[in-house]
């Protein structure tokens, strides 16, 4: 495949002065973090399970962890592009800022141009009257992203499959990636018509909606599949041992993947992403329990519980997974925004703004980090985890309150009926609007595959 063809370059960052050091620090804390992970994950053995998600780590502690980190990228002004070196790879997700563009230059598709959006996330079509949401681009302080080349990456991707793993915070990712990749396709106002007519079709003919199971669209003239898999904890749930108590409804299998997982491990590139149902009122309060081989650990914290699964994931990507053709990603959580900023009401309603203020936020309010021992941290100066690359995007994300659909998840008749619906709707704090805060997470994305294809063809051959 030829790699060398002419691309797109975003302009070069220019030299960051002020704040710059504080927020380095707190990227060098969540970088670190993400090491954690997957360090956790390769030796929990070896350190005797020292590292432990929790949520009570504070920023206090989270300076010191990242004082143990000493980044080796090229500074800022350098004109390097995040592709070309691993140490930029490793910060431009977590050593950055948003960056307010507005106009549709920037954008490969606007509200209502995509047809792959789910309607709960069609935030300006169901009445939200502010735009900029989906104006702000990432910017990382230490190189330049390239710009996002759809039909370029569709071209890496002749004849192979791109596949997302996880909850709904990847589904809206996964539709995010579609979007972005169909704006290359020549205009086909019926793209979900089937393998006769449309260039951009679903396999099975089945529309995107909140549906379970699994979602395969194939672009034709690519023979190409960008795939989705439903699996919320990416291990197994299913029956709980015999004579478990009464209020043992489910169990999770922490030991076993999720059944889909054979169809998975054959993809050139392999997204998963776990986090927003491990929380005690999707678990214990709806009877389902953690099972650790055939022992129902009752007393198990949710915690404990996450990097488990997490410790699974990683040896299967390990033992089932060709790392050689397939390029892994673990995107990691993306925080939900359930409390306002004004100290009102309604978690992310009449946000509308990002926190560009880093030291406002503290990454210890919301799951899915790891915090690191120095064990950790010895191992991860020592050693190189290759075969699972993190995508931290937990500190970026966590700056986008306004990213939201808030109360702006349903389709109302009216102007006046959707801005009626801002008192008296639960708000959706979780999910992204599209376009939104998840296309920047896919313009990351798409620098880790250029990144891989400088040495490694994905698949395994040219």
């Amino acid at each position: 495949m030829e790699m060398a063809s002419a691309r797109r370059r975003a302009k070069p960052p220019q030299a960051v002065g002020g704040g710059g050091d504080q927020l380095a620090l707190w990227a060098a804390c969540v970088l670190l973090s993400s090491l954690s992970l997957l360090v956790a994950a390769a030796f929990s053995t070896g350190f005797g399970g020292a590292a432990r998600l929790t949520l009570e780590a504070g920023p206090d502690r989270d300076r010191e962890a990242a004082g143990a980190l000493v980044t080796r990228a090229t500074g800022a002004g350098s004109g390097r592009y995040c592709d070309e070196d691993d140490d930029l790879i490793d910060s431009m997700s977590v050593d950055g800022e948003w960056v307010l563009l507005r106009g549709a230059a920037e954008r490969l598709y606007g509200p209502g141009q995509c047809p792959f959006v789910d309607e709960g996330f069609r935030c300006r079509e169901n009445g939200r009257p502010d735009g900029d949401y989906a104006e702000w681009a990432w910017r990382p302080r230490r190189c330049a992203l390239p710009r996002f080349d759809a039909r370029r990456l569709l071209e890496i991707l002749r004849n192979r499959r791109l596949v997302f793993v996880g909850d709904s915070i990847g589904r809206n990712q996964w539709e995010s990636m579609l979007c972005m990749l169909a704006s290359a396709v020549a205009d086909d106002r019926d793209k979900q018509a089937g393998p006769g007519g449309a260039s951009i079709y679903e396999e099975n003919g089945s529309p995107i909606s909140k549906r379970k199971g699994f979602l395969s669209f194939r672009f034709r003239d690519y023979n190409c599949t960008v795939e989705h898999y439903r699996s919320p904890y990416l291990v197994r749930r299913g029956r709980p041992p015999r004579h478990s108590p009464k209020r043992v409804a489910t169990a999770l299998r922490l030991g076993s993947m999720d059944a889909m997982a054979p169809r998975w491990k054959d993809a050139d590139v392999l997204v998963f992403n776990t986090g927003h149902w491990w929380n005690h009122e999707r678990l214990h309060q709806l009877g389902c329990y953690f099972q650790d081989g055939k022992t129902l650990r009752l007393n198990m914290s949710v915690e404990d519980a996450y990097e488990r699964a997490l410790n699974t994931l990683q040896k299967w990507v390990q033992k089932e997974v060709n790392t050689t053709k397939t390029l892994v990603v673990l995107r990691t959580y993306s925080p939900a925004h359930v409390r306002a900023s004004n100290g009102g009401g309604g978690g992310c309603v009449r946000e509308t703004a990002p926190e560009l203020n880093t030291s406002r936020i503290a990454l210890h309010r919301w799951p899915g980090l790891l915090n690191p021992s120095p064990a950790l941290i010895e191992a991860a100066k020592k050693r190189q985890l290759a075969t699972m690359h993190v995508l931290n995007v937990t500190l970026m994300t966590a700056q986008r309150r306004d990213g939201h659909p808030s109360v702006y998840n349903v389709r109302l008749p009216s102007p006046a009926a959707a801005q009626e619906q801002v008192t008296t709707r639960a708000a959706d704090c979780s999910h992204w609007c599209l376009p939104g805060v998840p296309d920047a997470w896919n313009e990351l994305l798409y620098a880790l595959i250029l990144h891989r294809t400088r040495t490694t063809s994905l698949g395994g051959s040219d």
